[in-house]
């Protein structure tokens, strides 16, 4: 996890056959920036950065589930729940399941936890548009291959 260039997601762990549940991973940094402000200390994640991870997770989903064809931008947030604080060093299991994917518009329902216990969870509305240029799309490919997604979901 690299919390300042908000890179939420270490590794793909797995995805369902349907394409339709994505788990991952993450260990809070040691150290970052983040935490000079957040707090100095008593080192926390912030909130919007939880939400972000499940974010990240559920556009990985999203863009398996579409074949790389888009790229899903979150457009909201619903029913959000963080429960307690994540430290420093602090493992996260993340899980991502898909309940609507149509019309330009993809819904997931997220949560983490750590060692069993939730973190939090949401429900997140996506809007997905065409990569802007195939060099973009490449990238993001990238990223999802050097994180785990399984090849034979990728292009």
């Amino acid at each position: 996890m690299h919390l300042e260039y908000f890179q939420m997601i270490d590794r793909i762990d797995a995805v369902d056959q349907d394409v339709t549940t994505l788990n991952a991973h993450s260990t809070v940094p040691e150290k970052s920036p983040v935490f000079e402000g957040h707090f100095p200390g008593m080192p926390l994640v912030p909130g919007v950065l939880l939400i972000e991870t499940m974010a990240q997770a559920s556009g990985f989903l999203v863009m398996a589930k579409n074949g790389f064809d888009a790229m899903p931008f979150l457009v909201g947030v619903k029913q959000g729940k963080l429960r307690t604080f994540v430290e420093p060093q602090t493992e996260l299991e993340i899980e991502a399941k898909l309940e609507h994917d149509g019309s330009g518009f993809a819904v997931t329902n997220a949560s983490i936890r750590s060692d069993g216990k939730k973190i939090c969870d949401a429900q997140l509305t996506f809007k997905t548009i065409a990569f802007p240029d195939e060099a973009f799309g490449t990238m993001v490919i990238e990223q999802a291959k050097n994180r785990g997604m399984p090849a034979h979901l990728l292009p």
